[in-house]
């Protein structure tokens, strides 16, 4: 089998997680739909709660699901995008100041990105290191609440910002462990952004929504309140949690433990039957052990209630406890739990729905990725191909003038373009909003 080097329009994602470690390889179609073309997913082994542990476990890990990812892609990857997660984590807000020399001239993109740079000499704590500065509302000399600046006339340039930070030895190791894996770091991303960008719709973000991925290792929690980022937190518990609970609730080892939970685990010891027993072969000659399933529910539901309460705090912290109509949207591994979302009703007292990325997979995506443990890496896909598509925009000339690189798709959709806007508007007609009228229920 003949690899190809990986062309410029495709980009490489890598989650590296407690439980797995994961690459998909995707590019834009026609249409602009993510077409995932390589999918490699491994156990992971030397990460704990979202840090690199054991640095040669997982540069093994990655260079296997990689190698995975390559052959089915068929194409050897050079550079990747990756998500960082961990305890160490930290998000703050921050004010930043611009004096303009003249309000004549109009406020550009190059005021903003000053405003924006100046955020990154913060002084931090020791060992600590700016991974995104997130603007949020500007202010013109008194003009406030302004989404997008560019434009206007001011002399005082004001801005509120959401500062994530982490260790500079965690982001370190996972540099590290890349490079060790033959790869390059094109971008480091925040993963429970990276699992908005992929679940979250932009209806959501406006409406005020609070994204809980529950992975393994951590639960990511991010909140949303009029399409901005306003609050992300990371909590070191996960479903190992839960497993290890079983684990010691039923006097059973890891392996059955784990297979306990996703086979038979539901997150409501009400709706589990009472009579109802699981059997597990015992130890080399003796007897099967009988487990009840409605112990097994109430082990898992306590622990999951102590992760939820942990959300709920991150929740009132941020101060938008009020404000988020579109509830909670729960993704990873932890939400395919059975009944999480409605123990997360209950318990929380907000809407509940689970998050699939698959809103922006273009049509006859592989059946393995619609699954909310690929969240992660289908977000930072997504994150790449904006961050491609942004710097193409800018380097126009330069693609003309260098022969040697990949057809894009630029020019199928050149092509195309008849055939394109007769679909588009074909899809504008089925997809006009109906009168949101309110029906009163008779």
């Amino acid at each position: 089998m003949e690899f190809i080097p990986q062309p410029h329009d495709v980009v490489v994602a890598l989650d590296i997680g407690t439980t797995k470690v994961c690459c998909l390889a995707g590019r834009k179609d026609t249409h602009g739909k993510l077409e995932v073309i390589g999918v490699g997913k491994v156990e992971s082994v030397g990460v704990l709660r979202g840090v690199v542990s054991n640095i040669e476990k997982t540069v093994g890990a990655i260079r296997e699901a990689v190698d995975i990812c390559e052959r089915n892609a068929r194409m050897k990857f050079r550079t990747v995008h990756v998500g960082i997660a961990g305890q160490h984590i930290k998000s703050l807000q921050h004010r930043g100041i611009l004096t303009r020399e003249s309000d004549h001239i109009e406020i550009n993109r190059r005021d903003v990105d000053r405003i924006v740079n100046d955020m990154f000499k913060l002084v931090l704590p020791p060992g600590d290191k700016i991974i995104h500065v997130f603007p949020q509302e500007f202010t013109v000399d008194s003009e406030q609440g302004i989404i997008d600046p560019i434009g206007m006339c001011g002399v005082r340039l004001e801005a509120n910002f959401h500062i994530i930070t982490g260790q500079i030895t965690a982001i370190n190791n996972i540099y590290r462990c890349i490079e060790k894996a033959g790869l390059k770091v094109a971008d480091l991303t925040l993963e429970p952004i990276a699992s908005a960008e992929s679940t979250l719709s932009e209806e959501e973000k406006q409406a005020g929504v609070a994204l809980v991925d529950i992975g393994g290792g951590t639960t990511d929690i991010t909140i949303f309140h009029e399409g901005i980022i306003r609050h992300t937190a990371v909590i070191p518990f996960g479903g190992n949690v839960i497993t290890a609970d079983i684990k010691e609730g039923c006097t059973v080892m890891q392996p059955q433990a784990e297979k306990l939970k996703v086979k038979f685990g539901s997150a409501l010891a009400t709706e589990v039957f009472d009579n109802r027993i699981i059997t597990i072969p015992g130890l080399k000659g003796r007897e099967h052990k009988e487990i009840s399933e409605k112990n097994l529910a109430r082990i898992i539901q306590a622990r999951m209630e102590e992760v939820l309460d942990y959300v709920l705090w991150e929740i009132r912290r941020s101060g938008y406890e009020r404000k988020l109509i579109g509830g909670i949207v729960l993704t990873g591994g932890g939400s395919l739990m059975g009944h999480s979302h409605k123990l997360t009703e209950f318990h929380t007292g907000m809407s509940c729905r689970i998050g699939v990325p698959v809103e922006h997979l273009a049509h006859g995506y592989h059946e393995s990725v619609n699954s909310p443990i690929y969240s992660t890496a289908i977000g930072l896909l997504l994150r790449g191909l904006q961050e491609v598509e942004s710097a193409g925009a800018g380097n126009t000339a330069e693609a003309i003038s260098d022969g040697n690189r990949e057809p894009s798709n630029v020019s199928e959709e050149k092509e195309a373009s008849w055939l394109d806007s007769v679909f588009r508007k074909t899809k504008e007609w089925f997809e006009a909003e109906p009168d949101m009228d309110f029906e009163r229920k008779k």
